[in-house]
């Protein structure tokens, strides 16, 4: 019996489904609008009059059913300012979809009357990240084009959301707000602060085909000495005007290179830096090193503790440094440089770009985590601090407080 009372529960819940969905489906495409346009004023006018009109009609209070009609007044006569449909043709343009902090991002927005007859002044809202800018549009005549020219703060690092543009119309006490939509909305990049290094990263890597090292080969670019043939050496690298001076055969030894690999170790750990401004710079930092090495064409690698930026060109490097966010974290410094190590094990030159509170105890690790032959260097970043120079064991550390200074404290470092 209990069984066969649970196998009618089981049917009669699997034929309600599908009579649950739709009336939700229903409830989405037609109750929502209209109740959307409510706004919270108007629904506590609608229940003040629904109270009112209640109280009234039980205790008799005639002055409470009047004030319940004068609310339902009040709103049916809102219900006349939304009505009505506009056809408008709206065209949102940012002059640059990508700027660096502190330039002028500029926009336009172009409303046409799309339709056969004149249309009453509006408002138009654009939402710019947080805020919300409001452009009042005038009586516009058939085929009439009005277009408004607006400016965005570019003071902080940010993707902002420009849009969509939205009309609005509404009451004079605001109980009823319709709007519709009338773009798509577009992503403005506010990049990272950067500065032209004027080719400092080339005193860093010394020719195009890359770093000479220790190591020595029976065949590279880097000429290193003459030794004794071996058999199975290749004859090609026989110097013959030494084998015809001495009477032996005697051949080439070069040096290993290593290929010109850039590789940026950026800490996002807030804990590692005295304030924003310093973290700021770092990101600047780290920005500018990047888009030195890929405007010169070297191969470059970039890692937070988030993991890899892009790098493929320095639209993508900015693009990721403007999404990135600093936090308190208990990954640091030296742990973006064992990744760095562990993804880049080809890297000639190496960068960690950090913050003051990174002791320099923690720099000989980041140091270490790199393979030997790899030339490294340490930016700390500190907003204020005065360029300085010093080293801790192999490992160059440079103190940057402005990014103006960076290609001068750069070219000392590579003198």
């Amino acid at each position: 019996m209990a069984s066969l009372l649970s196998e009618s529960v089981k049917v009669a819940r699997l034929s309600l489904e599908p009579a649950a969905a739709r009336a939700a489906a229903l409830y989405r495409r037609f109750a929502v609008p209209v109740l959307g346009i409510v706004s919270p004023l108007g629904w506590m006018v609608a229940g003040g009059a629904l109270v009112l009109w209640v109280l009234g009609s039980s205790y008799g209070w005639e002055e409470a059913q009047v004030a319940a009609l004068a609310a339902a007044l009040l709103l049916l006569m809102a219900a006349g300012f939304i009505v009505g449909r506009s056809a408008y043709g709206v065209d949102l343009d940012l002059a640059r979809s990508r700027v660096a902090v502190g330039e002028r991002a500029v926009g336009s927005i172009s409303v046409a009357n799309a339709s056969a007859k004149a249309l009453l002044p509006a408002s138009l809202e654009l939402p710019v990240g947080g805020a919300t800018a409001v452009f009042h549009l005038p009586r516009m005549k058939p085929g009439q084009v009005h277009e408004d020219l607006f400016t965005i703060p570019t003071a902080r690092r940010a993707v902002i959301v420009v849009g969509p543009v939205r009309s609005v119309r509404a009451d004079p006490l605001h109980l009823l707000r319709r709007q519709m939509l009338w773009t798509e909305p577009t992503d403005l990049y506010v990049h990272p602060r950067t500065t032209a290094l004027a080719g400092s990263a080339a005193g860093f890597i010394r020719d195009l085909e890359g770093l000479p090292t220790t190591e020595l080969s029976s065949a590279d670019v880097s000429f290193h000495a003459l030794r004794d043939y071996v058999p199975g050496d290749d004859r090609r690298h026989i110097h013959w005007k030494t084998t015809a001076r001495t009477g032996k055969l005697m051949v080439r030894q070069f040096e290993e290179t290593r290929r010109a690999h850039l590789a940026i170790a950026l800490s996002t750990n807030t804990d590692e830096y005295d304030g924003e401004d310093s973290f700021e710079l770092a990101v600047s930092v780290a920005g500018s090193i990047g888009r030195q090495a890929i405007s010169e064409q070297r191969e470059l690698s970039a890692m937070t503790q988030r993991g890899p930026l892009r790098c493929s060109s320095g639209r993508n490097l900015l693009d990721d440094l403007t999404r990135l966010e600093g936090a308190a974290m208990r990954a640091g410094a030296v742990d973006v440089a064992r990744n760095l190590s562990d993804a880049v094990p080809n890297a000639s030159v190496v960068f960690f770009v950090v913050g003051s509170h990174v002791t320099p105890a923690q720099l000989r690790s980041c140091a270490a985590s790199v393979p030997p032959g790899v030339r490294c260097f340490a930016v700390r970043c500190e907003s204020g601090a005065r360029a300085a120079r010093s080293a801790i064991a192999d490992l160059n550390v440079l103190t940057v407080g402005d990014l103006r200074e960076l290609g001068a404290v750069l070219r000392k470092a590579a003198a």
